[in-house]
């Protein structure tokens, strides 16, 4: 009989290094995100008041993140939408 390893279980919730290492940034990246309340949503666990992130919660930031990039979602590129006509100027 083989040797199987049982499969990881994949945690629900990740700690600031784990959530930096899941979102491919460094670890103060996420904590002046945090300081100035921009980045993906965070709480504190446990007495210690550790800071945790949701898994699912970062995966939802992230893709509203690439939504609301012109480079990765066509609908806002500026170069897909029909030019503007200007008005004509009023002569005094």
């Amino acid at each position: 009989m083989r040797n199987q390893s049982k499969p990881a279980v994949e945690a629900s919730f990740l700690n600031v290094q784990n959530a930096a290492k899941y979102m491919g940034i460094s670890v103060n990246t996420l904590y002046v995100w945090r300081h100035r309340r921009q980045g993906p949503p965070s709480f504190r666990m446990g007495p210690g008041g550790r800071v945790m992130y949701s898994r699912d919660l970062l995966d939802a930031w992230l893709s509203e993140q690439q939504q609301a990039d012109s480079r990765s979602n066509p609908a806002l590129n500026p170069l897909n939408k029909a030019p503007q006509q200007r008005g004509r100027r009023r002569t005094a």
